[in-house]
């Protein structure tokens, strides 16, 4: 070999010999000085992800590639493809080193004529070359891509001698069916279409071992100039067949490949194409509404180190990797959930910019089974821009993950301060305050801040004035002041850690905010965030992580480390007994009676609307399921209560979608009772409340206070007792240690009727006036002078009546 070498260095570098001075004798030193081996890297292959059916088979959500190659075994391939390619390109492939001397030779004198360095390469200079051009396309440095590129595609004495050499070490190491195999792997087919599996897929629709000989000798016929024998191209179909007829076929023919017959056959078949377009990116997920699962499995990649040390290294080598990606997808509950939101919620012509969101995330493993939204996922500007049914932003996740900036929660965020109440010893039965008022900010404690002054004037939804309620009927009935008095009594900084640790966080990726109004639902989150944070209710207090992966398997068919859930414990679980609790009441006959699929599946949940009612949510669960439904504008402030979508009142529809889909859900995944709280966290532990009336204001204060309840003056109201006298409290008798309880004060506004029967009037007047009821409130029916008697008075004796206004009739008779 080293002996022919001396002859073929000589004569290919004869003409730049007579150029530049170079002794001949120095041929062999050029050549020596060559690298003499090349390892062929692992091949760009497309990267697949998938979901699964309930079948538990696999079904194709989309694939993404640079190149549109699967790499395939010596097994997997058509002889007559093998046959072909050896016969028109290298028929003594299987008899030379690495080179073929005797072309080598003829090209050499050509060469000397033409100064081109072209010609005479056989399959193993051929993979070389490919090779190399593969290594270039693989560097992530634009520049060095480039220049790299250019070395190995240009048309040169060195870059011929280079082959020449580096042909020859790949013979030493790998076998001529490894070879032949690598380069049918490797090789370009036009566009993006590389290796004989997915030219055949791609051009005529079959496997590389199903080809005929007319279309093996069809796609080989296409790697002499890969882009101008396309034939997906129609203009191209003609040149390809005359290439496959006088070039292809004939040298099968000449080197026995195949028979006569089989060559006319050929011969007799016209090229006709039969193309499978091979979609790259999560467009293609679109046909079973999973665009926007699809392209957030993309952005874990990128976000995911285990993929490269940056993104745009993540990305390449997700799309050059050849990976399988199995994922938490079930196909059953996407058609469900789309299903139901393509009947509630239109993709566009809502006349403002109406966005919606649906995610399942299931108990106990972070499972992402669900993601729907009420748009088409795409990328390409010029579509978003035009198709207001298209959008590129992902509404249910955080914005690292292609989402948005998140939305406000409303009243979902409720649930915190319901965990952080039952954590720091109080009840479900415990009573609050719910009535419209203006709040002091230096109340709400916050040991990690310090805490807000000023002065906070809340009302709740529809102006609703509910007076002293248990917390379970605040929860059912959502009352926004209840909650912060609520909130009032506990440590504003440990509900925020409470939030935490059921992983809620801002979708922006901000810390969540620091003001008490936080407690009605302020922080901007993602839809999955708060699925998973009522998913860790449902799990008994456990958070998981959302997940979307379940498995991941390189080119090799090895696995590779997936991205795993945590799991921790956010609350006891017996807090999250009582939690489901009051929860359920919310769904049953509370705010979300409407939601209710009425399957006999227990569920709880948590509504909520933002101020302007720009955001709707409903988040709710079974022990099997945790899915969030958002309403509300992408950008604006239209209010969705008060507008009509598709027929229905806006602020119906997420419970409409929320129903619909948990339906089917519940169908297929059914679900369990949840746990039963604790008697004391449920009912709490009741104490005699103290008999005030009668008291002082201030004495009274003291005696609610020390029997371990918090005071509440209620003002004054209508009462016999004299002004400023204790009249009563609310309420009476007992309550839970620690409820709330208002105190009220008499005006002295009201009198008691005496008891006026048999009395003349004269007498009777008397009576009324000693009594404190003024001599001109009384009206007589009846004489009233003379022999007449009181038969009766309205109203009825020891009944109130305002002093000076309202109004005393006497009845008498004569």
């Amino acid at each position: 070999m080293s002996a022919i070498a001396g002859i073929l260095v000589t004569a290919m570098v004869t003409p730049a010999l007579a150029v530049t001075g170079i002794a001949a004798n120095n041929s062999i030193g050029m050549f020596e000085n060559l690298p003499s081996y090349i390892k062929p890297d692992a091949l760009a292959q497309k990267t697949n992800i998938y979901a699964t059916k309930s079948d538990g088979s696999n079904v194709l959500l989309a694939s993404v590639f640079e190149q549109n190659r699967e790499e395939v075994g010596w097994d997997q391939i058509s002889p007559f493809v093998k046959d072909a390619v050896v016969a028109v390109e290298d028929p003594r492939f299987y008899s030379h080193g690495g080179v073929d001397v005797a072309a080598t030779l003829r090209a050499a004198a050509g060469n000397a004529l033409e100064t081109s360095a072209s010609g005479a390469s056989t399959i193993s200079m051929q993979y070389v070359r490919n090779i190399q051009v593969q290594k270039a396309e693989a560097i992530q440095d634009e520049a060095e891509r480039d220049a790299a590129y250019e070395e190995a595609t240009k048309t040169s004495i060195d870059r011929k001698l280079k082959e020449i050499k580096l042909a020859i070490g790949l013979e030493k190491e790998f076998s001529k069916d490894d070879i032949l195999l690598g380069y049918l792997n490797i090789a370009p087919f036009g566009g993006r279409v590389y290796g004989i599996q997915s030219a055949a897929q791609y051009y005529f629709g079959v496997n590389a071992t199903d080809l005929s000989v007319a279309q093996a000798a069809s796609l080989i016929a296409t790697v002499n100039a890969p882009n101008d024998l396309r034939i997906d191209e129609p203009d191209n179909v003609a040149d390809n067949q005359a290439r496959r007829d006088k070039d292809v076929l004939p040298a099968m023919l000449k080197e026995h490949k195949i028979t006569q017959a089989q060559y006319d056959e050929a011969i007799a078949t016209p090229v006709t194409p039969n193309i499978q377009i091979q979609s790259t990116g999560c467009q293609t997920a679109n046909e079973i509404s999973a665009g926007f699962f699809c392209d957030y499995i993309t952005r874990i990649v990128k976000n995911d180190a285990a993929f490269g040390p940056d993104e745009d290294s993540r990305w390449n080598n997700f799309k050059t990797g050849g990976y399988d990606i199995y994922t938490t997808l079930d196909l059953d509950l996407q058609a469900a959930g789309a299903a139901a939101m393509n009947a509630y919620v239109p993709k566009a012509g809502s006349g403002f910019d109406l966005g919606s969101s649906l995610v399942t995330v299931q108990p106990g493993t972070g499972k992402v089974l669900a993601m729907v939204q009420n748009k088409d996922f795409s990328d390409d500007p010029e579509v978003t821009a035009t198709n207001e049914g298209a959008s590129a932003i992902n509404y249910a996740t955080d914005y690292a993950y292609g989402g948005s900036t998140g939305f406000q929660v409303g009243s979902t965020y409720k649930i915190f301060t319901l965990a952080e109440w039952l954590k720091t010893g109080h009840s479900l039965g415990d009573i609050i305050n719910g009535n419209p008022g203006t709040l002091n900010l230096a109340q709400f404690r916050d040991s990690c801040t310090g805490g807000n002054g000023g002065t906070y004037s809340v009302k709740n939804d529809g102006g609703a004035a509910p007076g002293n309620v248990t917390v379970s009927k605040a929860t059912a009935d959502s009352v926004n002041l209840a909650f912060l008095r609520m909130a009032q009594k506990l440590d504003q900084c440990e509900i925020r850690k409470t939030a935490e640790a059921f992983g809620v966080h801002r979708a922006d990726g901000g810390p969540l905010g620091e003001n008490p109004a936080d407690v009605l639902g302020t922080n901007e989150i993602a839809p999955m965030t708060m699925a998973a944070a009522f998913a860790a209710v449902a799990n008994e207090g456990t958070y998981c992580s959302p997940v979307a992966i379940e498995r991941i398997v390189d080119a090799s068919g090895n696995d590779v480390p997936a991205p795993q859930t945590t799991c921790s414990q956010a609350v006891d679980p017996s807090i999250a007994a009582a939690m489901t609790t009051a929860l359920q009441g919310v769904i049953n006959g509370g705010t979300a009676t409407a939601s209710n699929p009425n399957d006999g599946i227990p569920h709880f949940g948590k509504t909520g609307t933002t101020d302007s009612e720009k955001d709707t949510w409903f988040v709710g669960a079974s022990t099997e399921l945790a899915t969030a439904v958002w309403v509300g504008n992408v950008v604006g402030t239209v209010s969705i209560r008060n507008t009509d979508i598709m027929g229905q009142g806006g602020g119906n529809v997420r419970h409409s979608v929320w129903k619909q889909y948990m339906t089917d859900a519940d169908g297929k995944y059914g679900g369990t009772a949840f746990p039963t709280a604790q008697s004391t966290l449920v009912n709490g532990v009741q104490v005699s409340i103290p008999n005030v009336a009668g008291m002082t204001i201030d004495a009274a204060r003291d005696a609610i206070t020390s029997a371990g309840f918090d005071f509440q003056d209620g003002g004054q109201i209508d009462s016999t007792r004299a002004a400023g006298v204790v009249d009563s409290s609310s309420p009476s008798g007992t309550a839970t240690k620690g409820s709330t309880v208002q105190v009220f004060t008499s005006n002295g506004q009201l009198r008691t009727v005496p008891n006026l029967v048999g009395l003349s009037p004269e007498a009777a007047k008397n009576a009324i006036t000693g009594a404190g009821i003024g001599a001109g409130q009384i009206v007589f029916d009846g004489p009233s002078s003379g022999n007449a008697k009181v038969t009766a008075s309205n109203p009825a004796a020891g009944q109130p009546i305002r002093a000076g206004s309202d109004k005393l009739r006497v009845t008498t008779k004569g």
